[in-house]
């Protein structure tokens, strides 16, 4: 109720890209979020999660996040994982079409899942390099086995707490943080505070279900009021955020 509530307020506040009068946003919204070109590694993002889809193997799960709204048991199968807690198809071509176009080099991912998303991003561009972190060591076990035969070579993956393998990190800055994998404010926020000053001019967030409750919508307006932040997008189920100091700071709000 709570989620059906917030998405018919993002509906009254949403605009297209045509109350966009931003350059750096309008590019963006009409040049990637709106692009309607068939690319020709859509139908690898499609195989990839297909072969999930069809994997019927039962795997123990270690949640260090805010758990599941659909299982009540930890042994679930690697299918109804991909049905329920992936990338959407449409999200995942929107992730590849986002890298595809900003071309980072150097990405990070907080929740790895089955690799739905990590796919995407690794494909989007073949200078980038996706480091994934997952907590649950039976479900890297199996988005390893995934990469690999889909030949996906590009990642580098960790797994353990989030707060341990992200001191670990070599890289200095990132190009694009995806923050997928804890969805409680607390955490969100804490991840946030580690990671903004590993930003730069032309970094990007990508915080993922920012209306997922209360907390996580308390969340999300902190981060847009953080005086590195000057643009923010909601997109109900994304919300963007960018870090370039020759931009005036604003929010927008666009449908998809």
């Amino acid at each position: 109720m709570f989620q059906i509530i917030e998405y018919i307020k993002f509906l009254f506040k949403s605009t297209n890209q045509h109350g966009v009068h931003s350059p750096f946003v309008y590019n963006l919204v009409t040049k990637c979020f709106y692009d309607s070109k068939k690319h020709d590694d859509y139908s690898k993002l499609s195989a990839y999660r297909t072969a999930l889809l069809k994997n019927k193997k039962q795997i123990k799960i270690t949640d260090f996040g805010s758990g599941s709204r659909v299982f009540k048991s930890n042994l679930r199968a690697v299918n109804t994982i991909a049905k329920t807690s992936g990338s959407t198809l449409k999200r995942t071509q929107l992730l590849f079409r986002l890298v595809n176009y900003l071309k980072p080099k150097h990405t990070l991912e907080l929740g790895t899942s089955l690799g739905i998303a990590t796919q995407a991003m690794a494909l989007g561009y073949y200078k980038n390099h996706v480091t994934t972190l997952e907590g649950c060591p039976n479900i890297s076990e199996i988005t390893r086995q995934q990469l690999n035969e889909f030949n996906i070579i590009n990642v580098t993956q960790k797994t353990g707490e989030f707060s341990s393998s992200l001191s670990e990190l070599k890289e200095k800055h990132f190009d694009l943080v995806f923050f997928d994998g804890n969805h409680n404010k607390k955490a969100t926020l804490q991840y946030f505070h580690k990671l903004i000053d590993n930003t730069h001019n032309d970094s990007v967030f990508i915080f993922d279900d920012i209306h997922w409750s209360k907390n996580m919508v308390d969340a999300w307006e902190i981060i847009k009021k953080h005086p590195k932040v000057t643009v923010s997008i909601d997109t109900f189920f994304w919300g963007f955020v960018f870090f370039r100091k020759e931009q005036a700071k604003e929010n927008f709000t666009i449908r998809l």
